[in-house]
């Protein structure tokens, strides 16, 4: 049997319709990036691949999603209109959740922009 992770910890501390949102990304980003570890980071869940990846976390009213750089809000800002946003935050309620489709778009742009970092900082270690 599978021991509880962090996450499910946290998770488990939630109301159960912010832990069905949350879960739900959960299981997408996990379907998109398997290899990707769970962790907390900054007080959220968190999922780490060369970095931080992307979060997801519940807030007083809200959940939240962090994409891990602040050039994706802006990115999709079109997409995002009716959704409450800053530099690195997307919040969501579970009635009005994140598109999948959007969500899939992100988690694999921030996949390939790690994957990149990680190519550049292992260039430089040659060097």
């Amino acid at each position: 049997m599978n021991q509880p992770t962090v996450i499910d910890t946290y998770l488990a501390t939630q109301p159960d319709d912010v832990r069905q949102a949350l879960e739900h990304l959960r299981q997408l980003i996990k379907s998109l990036a398997p290899e990707a570890e769970e962790a907390i980071n900054y007080g959220i869940p968190a999922f780490m691949l060369n970095g931080m990846l992307v979060g997801i976390a519940a807030a007083k009213g809200h959940c939240g999603f962090y994409p891990g750089s602040g050039s994706i809000v802006e990115q999709y800002k079109d997409e995002l209109t009716g959704y409450s946003t800053s530099k690195g935050t997307i919040r969501f309620t579970p009635e009005k959740p994140l598109p999948d489709e959007l969500v899939k778009r992100i988690v694999i742009q921030r996949i390939a922009e790690n994957a990149a970092k990680g190519k550049k900082a292992g260039k430089k270690k040659a060097e």
